[in-house]
């Protein structure tokens, strides 16, 4: 299992959190400091959509010039925005096994790890 995030984002911290107390094991790609593998992140738009991948919620996004959010308007360009600022990247996307995860719910989780899901 990979986990794929940001070292210092809450959400990724949780998710470790809860991994390390279920006793999961998983290795961790950060962002920031391993950057971001286009043909990677293309297969994760390709599986949940760029809308859900491109994360429009968080500060990055919204000190995006206004050009730029327009601009956004499909999964080409989606993938052009979050390969050049990897904190508009949804976190954490984890790369399971038998099946992958985007973003981080505890309930879904422990639903997933009771199920074998989330190895």
């Amino acid at each position: 299992m990979k986990v794929y995030g940001i070292k210092n984002c809450d959400t990724v911290k949780k998710a470790r959190k809860f991994l390390d107390e279920a006793g999961v094991e998983y290795s961790f790609h950060d962002y920031k400091k391993d950057g971001v593998d286009a043909d990677k992140l293309a297969k994760f738009v390709g599986e949940f959509g760029w809308e859900a991948v491109l994360n429009k919620r968080g500060t990055t996004w919204r000190r995006l010039d206004e050009a730029t959010q327009e601009g956004v308007t499909d999964a080409k360009s989606a993938l052009d925005v979050m390969i050049d600022n990897p904190s508009v990247i949804k976190r954490p996307i984890v790369e399971g096994a038998e099946k992958n995860f985007i973003g981080y719910d505890a309930v879904a989780w422990e639903m997933a790890l009771e199920l074998g899901e989330l190895k």
